[in-house]
């Protein structure tokens, strides 16, 4: 099993920035792909960003493409979500998870994650 621990949410206004951590520990980090998605207040979850361990290839949610960045230090086991140009639309509960490289269904499918952090909230006011 993969343990998952998010840090770094807040609030921010409009326009600001935060940078979101997410702190893996238990088995072989390579066989993981790692996700952030969100849940909005009345809204269900959604894909935000995802990274391959292994080969680094990334995806992204269309509205977050150029404002929100994801990365990995696979020395620290940690996945990061780099969050700039915030808007209040971005407001939500940020998960991190992680479901095996070799499932071959879309990354963007919420249900194929097996492995979930607590979250961390971010809050951007207007």
């Amino acid at each position: 099993q993969v343990q998952l621990v998010e840090s770094g949410g807040g609030l921010v206004q409009a326009g600001g920035s935060l940078r979101l951590s997410c702190t893996a520990s238990g088995r072989t980090f390579s066989s993981y792909r790692l996700a952030w998605l969100r849940q909005a207040p009345g809204k269900p979850r959604a894909f935000v960003a995802a990274i391959s361990w292994n080969s680094g290839i990334t995806y992204y949610l269309d509205s977050v493409k150029g404002r929100f960045t994801i990365s990995s230090d696979n020395a620290k086991n940690t996945v990061y979500l780099q969050m700039n140009s915030l808007k209040p639309e971005d407001t939500a509960v940020y998960y991190c998870a992680a479901r095996s490289v070799g499932d071959g269904r879309s990354v963007y499918l919420i249900a194929t994650y097996s492995y979930w952090g607590q979250g961390t909230q971010v809050t951007v006011s207007s």
